[in-house]
């Protein structure tokens, strides 16, 4: 009894120490955080993470079934074990080794000189081989205990010493404020002190419940986690009681599997059945995050904490981070239960969201730290509601058919007027209060805690989304590309005027004209940017001081005020903070709001304040929670970059390089190169680097999220590669820097000079060697050269005498075949003479007359006529003449004969007669017939010969070869 009152004093303290605290260690609860879920798709290894750990520079090491996995932000990175086994567990040590152990195998991994991670074995000391699996690592300075089932190893000194549980196996080992407890099985939790097993005290409390985690609770006390018996609280004696909270049960059903303690003030539980649970110290549940809001599976292997309290958590399938000390959280209606949220209030003791299917309410009491949150919709709500706002402690729903007070969980109608989009109390001391709706603008009379409903203007019928006072009875009334500038009469009872103002008076042509006070001053937003109006002129003007510094967000489709001189732009889902600053100046912040970027219903935006420092924010699926009060950002806690590796883009050889190396070499054949880096720093959004090659590329390269950078034919030389990066709040991180040299190829090394060298002195003396011997070769060349060019002058002479002898016999054969010619064409001009006499003997002789005038009969002429016949037909001319022309003309008859082989012999005189150029009439007197028989002869020789009517006859002979 004592134990339990001293822990609820301990409780009591803690817990006002706590609240006292600022609030930027607190966890929000209404909302869950942001889950980034890492697949093994994407790290490439196995479904599950059995052991978690973060070293110094914030690098996440993941015991992974299939090996040791290593993340840097950027990259994942697979290192099997030796023996392919599974590995269980992972802790890195101070001096930057990481311990692991597992299926058969314990040892450590360290970086070798190439930068690679190196495997070295801790349990090949054992005398024989480790048949067990190592599931827990504790570090206690150069102490390392590795823990199976059935033993404790304990390196020290390069030693192992083990201890047994005399024939009981262990469970699990635990280190809390420098104690280690184990607990053995039957018998209970113990712990380890000087190499022995003390058991504590109240051990038989918990015996049997198979203790999970042990949590520091205080400086002296401990949380105790168990798998299916609940938490407990143990003393610094060794006592133990349940520890009592509304979670209880629930985590004995869960089945806790592990533990790990979470900003100085919360408990986070992984759990087999449904996720991770966290607790405050009052045992108040602050989250729960399970597989409904983001989580992989439920089945948490392993957690860890990183630099920036992020959770991470090795599953039964897969690695998430859960972004728990993040400044915005997440309201997820995956059911579709509220819709798409269009505006939220809280007001006396509620949580109001309007919606497109209606208004809903949880209660809400802002004094209370944590409580649950259970959305309900108000009887008579359904339909689109546009706007909640708080007339004088009245809350007025603008609704989608008429506009409705709420108290409590019901509500009742202030006016029909469909669609109330905006309502506006003119002045906090001023009763009248206007409404903008679908079909014009209503008027409102405001009373305390009351509200009623007065007119619709009835000479004004366009939709009125927007309305701002410009001076006492001026309103401005904006919606559906229309800005106009009313004016009512003195008590509201009336409109007097009318201006339309929109494409008019300076403004732009624009989709969307919106008007909202910024630090009391009307102010116009356009597609084009901020206009301000000029009331004497009566016309708008761009702002361009304003414009000028806000840069995209000039062009804000809606501006939301949020206090102390601070305002959200809202550019088609894009949100900045702006704060303006005395002397004109202002700040923006764009980041805040960046992961809701697209995320949201664009033109009907939403951003309510459910306090100073804590505002709602309407998203597509339910809503998200921004928390401007945190201040959890330590920039001495943010690591440089890393730079991973150095890789060659040609073949396949890569350069590794340790983090201690100031030079990097690079052969010449790899002068293309890709430089990878990450920034082990672990938000929302994406980290940005930025960086310069000094020898290539000496100023800073644009931003860029590619965590690497690949250069190309780098010359031979030295540069230096430095990175830096920048974080999502716009936090500049300090440099790193790597030496990089391109070593020059093999042909410019000093080895290789000294060889040229050489080899010039020894081209030298052979050149010397060479060209003695080619002056000895050209003399005796030139000596034979003469020889042969005498041998070829006396060929030449010999050749020009044979040539010269030759043209000789061919003149005498040229002259002797013109005499041949010459004679054939006489001997053949004499057979005509002799012919033509004959032809004239015969004529006289048929002429001849007796004495008495008669002619001489035949038979006086027989013997005379046989005579002149014998002569015609004497062929003896004939052969003489054909041997003199086929010596002349080259056997002209036989080769006429071979070509044409059917001539007859007459044909062949015929032929030879033409070839002489002969006439008609000397070839008849010839041939002893008439000129037209030697036409006829002609005729037939042209048919045998197949020549066609245009070629002449004797050319053709002329021409056979």
């Amino acid at each position: 009894m004592k134990f339990l009152l001293k822990s609820f004093f301990t409780l009591f303290l803690l817990l006002f120490s706590f609240i006292t605290k600022s609030l930027a260690g607190d966890i929000q609860y209404l909302a869950s955080p942001w889950v980034q879920q890492y697949s093994k798709s994407t790290y490439q290894a196995g479904n599950q993470n059995w052991g978690l750990s973060v070293d110094q520079e914030g690098l996440i090491y993941a015991a992974n079934s299939e090996g040791l996995l290593v993340y840097d932000g950027a990259y994942w990175n697979l290192h099997p074990h030796p023996n392919k086994g599974i590995v269980r567990v992972v802790q890195v040590h101070s001096d930057g080794k990481i311990y692991t152990g597992g299926q058969s195998e314990f040892g450590y991994w360290e970086k070798n000189d190439k930068g690679r991670l190196a495997y070295h074995s801790i349990s090949s000391q054992l005398l024989k081989n480790l048949n067990d699996e190592i599931w827990k690592i504790i570090i206690q300075d150069n102490r390392i205990i590795f823990q199976s089932f059935s033993t404790i190893y304990i390196y020290e000194n390069k030693k192992i010493r083990t201890i047994t549980g005399d024939g009981e196996p262990f469970l699990f080992a635990f280190q809390t404020n420098k104690r280690i407890f184990i607990e053995k099985i039957p018998s209970g939790l113990h712990e380890l002190k000087n190499n022995t097993l003390i058991p504590v005290a109240g051990k038989d409390r918990i015996k049997g419940s198979n203790i999970l985690s042990i949590l520091p609770f205080d400086t002296s006390s401990f949380l105790i986690g168990t798998a299916k018996s609940g938490l407990f609280l143990m003393d610094k004696n060794g006592n133990i009681a349940p520890w009592e909270n509304a979670i209880n049960e629930e985590l004995k059903n869960a089945q806790i599997n592990n533990g790990i303690k979470l900003l100085g003030q919360y408990y986070v539980y992984g759990t087999i059945l449904n996720g991770v649970y966290i607790l405050d110290q009052s045992g108040h549940l602050v989250q729960h995050i399970n597989k409904s809001v983001g989580l992989q599976n439920n089945t948490v292997l392993s957690l860890s904490i990183d630099k920036q309290s992020n959770i991470w958590t090795g599953l039964d399938n897969g690695i998430d981070r859960i972004a728990i000390n993040a400044d915005l959280y997440y309201y997820s209606d995956k059911s579709g239960k509220l819709g798409t949220i269009y505006s939220a209030k809280i007001y006396q003791g509620f949580l109001y969201l309007g919606t497109n299917q209606g208004l809903f309410y949880t209660p809400w009491n802002q004094h209370k730290k944590y409580q649950p949150i259970d959305f309900k919709m108000i009887a008579g709500s359904q339909g689109q509601v546009w706007n909640l706002e708080v007339i004088n402690e009245v809350l007025v729903c603008g609704h989608n058919t008429g506009t409705f007070q709420v108290k409590g969980t019901q509500m009742s109608l202030l006016s029909p007027q469909t669609g109330g989009w905006v309502i506006k109390q003119l002045s906090p001391h001023f009763p009248t209060v206007l409404q903008g709706n679908y079909t014009g603008i209503s008027l409102f009379h405001s009373m305390p805690n009351a509200l009623q409903f007065s007119t619709q203007y009835p000479n004004f019928k366009s939709g009125v989304q927007l309305l701002e006072t410009q001076s006492k009875n001026n309103v401005w009334a904006a919606g559906y590309n229309e800005l106009n500038l009313i004016t009512f009469s003195d008590n509201f009872d009336a409109i007097k005027q009318i201006k339309p103002y929109a494409q008019q008076k300076g403004l732009p042509r624009s989709a969307n004209i919106g008007v909202f006070k910024l630090a009391d001053i009307n102010v116009f937003t356009t597609d084009s940017g901020l206009y301000l109006y000029d009331e004497l002129a009566d016309k708008f003007t761009p702002y361009e001081h304003l414009n000028k510094k806000l840069g995209t967000f000039a062009k804000a489709n809606k501006i939301t005020a949020a206090g102390n001189n601070s305002y959200w732009f809202i550019n088609q889902t894009r949100i900045a903070l702006v704060d303006l600053q005395p002397g004109g100046q202002i700040q923006i912040d764009s980041i805040k709001l960046a992961p809701l970027e697209g995320n949201m219903m664009k033109y009907y935006e939403n951003i309510t304040a459910l306090n100073p420092k804590q505002y709602l924010i309407s998203i597509d699926n339910g809503f998200s929670l921004l928390n401007l009060n945190r201040d959890n950002f330590q920039p001495n806690a943010v690591p440089i970059p890393l730079i991973r590796n150095i890789r060659t883009l040609s073949g396949t050889d890569s350069i590794y390089f340790n983090s201690v190396k100031e030079l990097v070499e690079i052969k010449h054949k790899n002068n293309s190169i890709r430089v990878s880096y990450a920034l082990p720093y672990y938000t929302e959004s994406a980290i940005q680097y930025q960086y310069k090659l000094n020898g290539v590329q000496d100023e800073w390269s644009d931003w860029t999220k590619l965590p690497y950078k690949e250069f190309t034919n780098l010359a031979v030389g030295n540069y230096s590669f430095v990175i830096r990066a920048k974080l999502p709040n716009g936090y500049i991180t300090k440099e790193n820097k790597i030496e990089i040299e391109i070593l020059p190829p093999w042909y410019r090394t000093w080895y290789a000079y000294l060889a040229y060298l050489i080899g010039l002195v020894f081209m030298t003396k052979s050149i010397r060697i060479w060209y003695k011997k080619k002056l000895v070769k050209h003399e005796q060349k030139l000596r034979e050269d003469y020889l042969v060019k005498q041998d070829e002058l006396l060929k030449q002479e010999a050749v020009r005498a044979q040539q010269h002898l030759i043209e000789v016999k061919n003149k005498q054969l040229e002259q002797e075949l013109y005499n041949k010619n010459k004679e054939l064409t006489n001997a053949t001009m004499n057979i005509v003479h002799k012919n033509e006499l004959l032809n004239s003997l015969n004529h006289e002789l048929s002429q001849l007359k007796d004495e008495n005038g008669n002619k001489l009969k035949a038979e006086q002429l027989q013997k005379v006529a046989k005579i002149l016949k014998n002569a015609y037909e004497d062929n003896m001319d004939w052969h003489l003449f054909e041997q003199s022309f086929n010596e002349t003309h080259e056997n002209f008859f036989k080769k006429l004969k071979l070509q044409f082989p059917e001539l007859m012999p007459n044909d062949l005189k015929l032929c030879a007669y033409l070839r002489l150029n002969m006439s008609s009439k000397e070839i008849a007197s010839l041939l002893n017939i008439t000129t037209r028989g030697v036409e006829i002869r002609r005729y037939r020789l042209r048919k045998k010969l197949n020549l066609p009517t245009e070629q002449n006859l004797s050319d053709f002979l002329m021409n056979i070869n």
